[in-house]
């Protein structure tokens, strides 16, 4: 293989071996690269000026030395129910390489074939769900949230049956962890206090390293508040980009605190505080405005598991910390995109009634807060022309303006600030579905272009300006299923 500058490793194999199974991946057909992520190889510690040269891999038709692929095992709520039957369904974890900073990557085979925990599914992943993954991964990285990468995407000439026949395709994820809150369901529902804490120890040798020195009670009490203050914080990004990610299930929520398995996932067009992106939650128990609420439940099922391991008080008040933790980021969050450095305390009530105003009137929530960013260089009308009802507009102008009198920060300097955090491209719905399309006839520049775009979300770049459009009417409210 090419110039590599990594080392390898397995250390979720020290885990008891009841965390997996290992599988050997059932190669694809015909494989081929699709779109190979450079900048992230580079990262990683591996340089290659031929792709090509993985297409085995991904297709699972070639192990390199050091692969030895598992499939994890796990458990967790699904909708509020807990699933005992859980696990790696369709993928496979591979290996694990430290790159040259040091950082630990795991490689995860996603389409690799049955293992023992598919149930009833046939093990692979479509083309559609692939492209959606590396899109979605790849953006979220471009606006600075906590996300698992994709690497590469394969696609083959198998058949798969969803709704309708579709492409075969495979995605190499890569991650600091994979390791999610339902490992430690399936140890403290099924393997007991002793392994619960073995899985404990593995997480914080690895991923938590400022804290094994500590005594033992209250390394796992630091711990489990940093995990917590993790979620909480990753949450309140979402909301502040409008990001829905609608399967918040406990098995879908990382140890670490990254955004994790996209399936139906969202940005929001006009803003509705309950959009519901999956159209298989019938009940909404995911829609945007539940989803804070949601990253609570998911850490109360953690709470519960650690309970045979740690002292009831300490896992009270390590709880106590998600809605403290959640409040001020999201509060930092709305005031940097609103630029207003001075706080002060009626800014909450300035930013509620922003929230309800935008959804009350179905405003462009990605729109409204760039133009915001732009107010003195391009004046009131991009804002207001995002209401039907321009005296909306200009009351809450009035009121914006006002707050802006405390701010001691000259307009440009404001403005350039809110523009490094309310981006201008985000990936709409219907710009994913436009390049799956062309992905589907196995044209790949514009998905390419695309991710280009992303990588660079806060900045203007003019030559893209179709890509920061509204949708279009066939481009809003589009319903996207789990069945990936």
């Amino acid at each position: 293989m090419s110039n590599n500058d990594f080392r390898v490793e397995h250390r979720y194999l020290e885990l008891p071996d009841s965390f997996y199974t290992r599988v050997r991946p059932s190669p694809l057909r015909a494989p081929r690269m699709v779109c190979f992520n450079e900048g992230l190889a580079d990262q990683m510690g591996f340089h290659t000026d031929n792709p090509e040269e993985w297409t085995r891999v991904g297709a699972g038709a070639e192990l390199l030395e050091g692969m030895d692929p598992v499939a994890m095992k796990y458990t967790g709520h699904q909708f509020g129910m807990y699933n005992p039957e859980l696990g790696d369904g369709r993928g496979l974890l591979l290996w694990e390489t430290v790159g040259p900073d040091g950082r630990r990557w795991d490689w995860h085979l996603k389409g690799a074939g049955t293992t023992p925990y598919s149930r009833f599914g046939d093990g692979r992943a479509v083309l559609r769900s692939t492209v959606r993954e590396y899109l979605c991964s790849e953006a979220m990285e471009g606006l600075g949230i906590p996300t698992t990468r994709a690497l590469f995407i394969i696609s083959a000439k198998d058949p798969v049956r969803r709704e309708s026949i579709e492409t075969a395709a495979a995605l190499v994820r890569v991650a600091q962890s994979h390791i999610r809150f339902g490992h430690f369901e399936f140890a403290a529902h099924h393997e007991g206090p002793e392994t619960v804490k073995t899985l404990m120890e593995h997480v914080i040798a690895l991923h938590f390293p400022q804290l094994i020195e500590l005594p033992e009670e209250e390394r796992h009490r630091r711990w489990f508040e940093e995990v917590v203050e993790r979620t909480a914080r990753l949450i309140a990004d979402w909301q502040a980009v409008g990001f829905c990610h609608g399967v918040m299930n406990s098995d879908n929520m990382s140890i670490i605190g990254d955004t994790f398995d996209y399936g139906p996932y969202a940005f929001l067009d006009d803003f509705d505080a309950g959009h519901i992106c999956n159209h298989t939650d019938q009940g909404g128990r995911y829609a945007y405005n539940r989803q804070p609420q949601v990253g609570f439940t998911n850490c109360q099922y953690l709470a519960n598991a650690l309970l045979p391991v740690m002292d009831e008080d300490d896992v009270r008040r390590g709880l106590r910390c998600y809605e403290v933790a959640y409040n001020a980021r999201f509060l930092q969050n709305m005031r940097n995109k609103l630029g207003l450095l001075a706080e002060q305390e009626s800014d909450l009530g300035l930013i509620m009634d922003t929230f309800s105003m935008l959804h009350e009137h179905r405003v462009d929530y990605t729109l409204f807060f760039r133009a915001l960013s732009n107010l003195r260089a391009h004046g009131n009308a991009p804002i207001r022309d995002l209401f039907v009802d321009r005296s909306v507009a200009d009351e809450w102008l009035r009121r914006y303006e006002e707050r802006l009198d405390n701010e001691t920060r000259p307009d440009d300097e404001r403005e350039s600030a809110m523009r490094s955090v309310n981006p201008k491209y985000v990936l709409r719905n219907y710009l994913a579905q436009q390049v799956i399309q062309e992905a589907q006839n196995a044209d790949y520049e514009p998905m390419k272009a695309l991710l280009k775009v992303l990588e660079r979300p806060f900045d203007e770049q003019p030559e893209n300006e179709q890509y920061a459009a509204p949708p279009p009417d066939w481009g809003k409210h589009l319903n996207i299923s789990c069945s990936s």
